[in-house]
């Protein structure tokens, strides 16, 4: 069966994983942006959803090109502040919620090979998202479907769950120098 061929069962990948790209390095997201890359260029579909990422300080150059692609869906969520947990409020949180559960739709409607939710640890560790709404979408993950899940931080009961999971470390940052996100290189 190649990679464009539907299975029996009605599936483009023989057998989806659980990753997690997780830890204080840089590198998460672009591990995820490559494996999904890779996935919309052998013809798998994706559906990737940040969150955190979609305010106005940032014009993200991986969203244009992301959108571009054919068998790529982005959806973003994001909110200023979003980092500490003092400031999520309720409608934060529904707000959230509700991108979580179109990428759970997504995850189960058969129309999806590969779904990415980045930053989603950071949002579990936050507050942002219930950790038991992440174990039961896991647990509810179709065979045939691949799961990445990045962002500092990650839950040890998701990092139990899942099947790969990459610490990236941070030995070495610019910003420890004053040297702030450049565009075009990180963002």
């Amino acid at each position: 069966m190649t990679q464009n061929e539907i299975s029996d069962n009605g599936c483009r990948l023989e057998k989806g994983l659980v990753n997690i790209f997780t830890g204080h390095g840089k590198g998460k997201t672009s591990a995820a942006i490559g494996t999904s890359i890779r996935a919309a260029g052998h013809g798998l579909r994706v559906y990737m959803l940040f969150m955190m990422k979609a305010n106005e300080h940032f014009d993200h150059g991986e969203f244009k090109i992301l959108k571009s692609l054919p068998h790529v869906t982005v959806d973003t969520f994001g909110f200023r502040g979003w980092a500490r947990k003092g400031n999520i409020t309720p409608e934060h949180r529904a707000e959230a919620s509700a991108h979580l559960d179109a990428a759970f739709k997504a995850m189960t409607s058969g129309d999806y090979d590969v779904i990415v939710l980045d930053e989603i640890n950071a949002a579990v560790g936050g507050g942002l998202i219930d950790i038991e709404k992440m174990v039961n979408m896991i647990e509810q993950k179709p065979e045939c479907v691949e799961l990445i899940l990045t962002g500092r931080n990650a839950d040890p009961r998701l990092v139990q769950m899942a099947d790969l999971v990459s610490e990236i470390l941070m030995i070495k940052h610019p910003l420890n120098e004053g040297i702030r996100a450049r565009k075009g290189i990180d963002y």
